[in-house]
């Protein structure tokens, strides 16, 4: 008896394991004297099993029913033969025979489902929400949402910004709160950081979510100009300080903004000549708290120029408006006084 053992080959991504046998059977000759007597047949026959059983059979594009465990014998005509064998996985098994008169050939199919693959649960979406904006005081909660679908216990590890930012509670878990007092006109970002502790960098995840806390509304009682004086005698605005002394005095929970401006072809200081002579008269003259008193450089004007502000208590400060930019600036020189002459006697 000849035989030969065929093994199948993975097939793509699909693949599937199958162990194929088909072995030439040949019917054991009588004596040649015998022999001479028989007249050859003039068919042959293909024997077919399969493990397992019970699978579609197809034979020269003809169904011929089902597999079986034992051997189902076919007598064909000599010649190529194709068998065709639907498999559980869905793949079709085919092979030609070539099958000589009175020959017996046999097809035996062994059949082996692969091991399913485990698929990674990595990566997996992880997706952080938050509040997008809160009054400062108020607390911000940051919640995080997995989709994964691994055995391994996930690690969370989360980071605040900006750093004064207040952890209070949640961390290494799922949710965490932060304090936002002392926070206004700022985003306060949190990033999360979820690994399975594998190691791999698909099961390592980041998300982010910010919370703006917006700056606390303008105070009903804001800082004022109380007058501005351009070009003026000192004399002038010696009256203009007495008024705003007047000022301060009926309200003493005030201060003062001094902004001086020097102007376009003034001599060099002449900003900080001003400031300097309306603080040192409110002091010394209408008996104003040094302490009361601010006093800017606010830059260049076409003139000069002194602005006076009243500023409540909290209030925010003003700030100077130069209009004219220093590198437009051409100060003045002093003229020298010329030397007076002695008279004769």
């Amino acid at each position: 008896m000849l035989k030969a053992i065929l093994k199948t080959r993975s097939i793509g991504k699909i693949g599937f394991a199958a162990l194929l046998a088909i072995t030439f059977c040949m019917a054991h000759p009588a004596s040649e004297a015998h022999a001479k007597k028989r007249k050859l047949a003039k068919y042959g026959t293909i024997k077919i099993l399969s493990t397992p059983g019970g699978l579609p059979l197809e034979i020269d594009g003809k169904p011929e029913g089902q597999t079986s465990t034992d051997y189902r014998s076919f007598d064909l005509d000599p010649g190529v033969h194709t068998i065709v064998i639907s498999l559980p996985n869905g793949q079709r098994w085919t092979r030609e025979v070539e099958l000589p008169a009175g020959r017996i050939k046999c097809v035996a199919l062994n059949f082996r489902q692969p091991p399913p693959v485990t698929s990674s649960p990595c990566p997996y979406p992880v997706n952080l929400s938050a509040n997008a904006q809160v009054n400062e005081g108020e607390i911000i909660t940051f919640t995080s949402d997995t989709t994964y679908s691994g055995s391994s216990a996930l690690n969370y590890t989360w980071t605040i910004s900006p750093g004064n930012a207040k952890l209070l509670s949640g961390a290494g878990t799922p949710t965490i709160s932060v304090d936002s007092t002392g926070l206004a006109g700022q985003r306060i970002t949190a990033t999360l950081v979820v690994d399975d502790g594998s190691g791999d960098p698909n099961c390592r995840q980041v998300a982010q979510a910010s919370t703006y806390v917006p700056p606390p509304p303008p105070r009903e009682n804001p800082s004022r100009q109380y007058d501005v004086c351009c070009s003026c005698s000192f004399d002038d605005q010696k009256a203009r300080l007495d008024n705003l002394a007047v000022e301060m005095q009926n309200d003493p929970s005030t201060t003062t903004y001094v902004i001086a401006y020097g102007g376009r072809s003034s001599r060099i200081g002449q900003a900080d000549m001003l400031g300097d002579r309306a603080r040192d008269y409110l002091v010394t003259n209408r008996g104003i708290d040094q302490s009361r008193i601010t006093v800017l450089n606010g830059g260049f004007r076409e003139e000069d120029c002194v602005e006076l502000w009243i500023v409540p208590s909290g209030a925010a400060a003003p700030v100077a408006t130069p209009t004219v930019d220093a590198s437009e600036v051409r100060p003045s020189t002093p003229r020298r006084r010329a030397p007076r002459r002695r008279g004769r006697y």
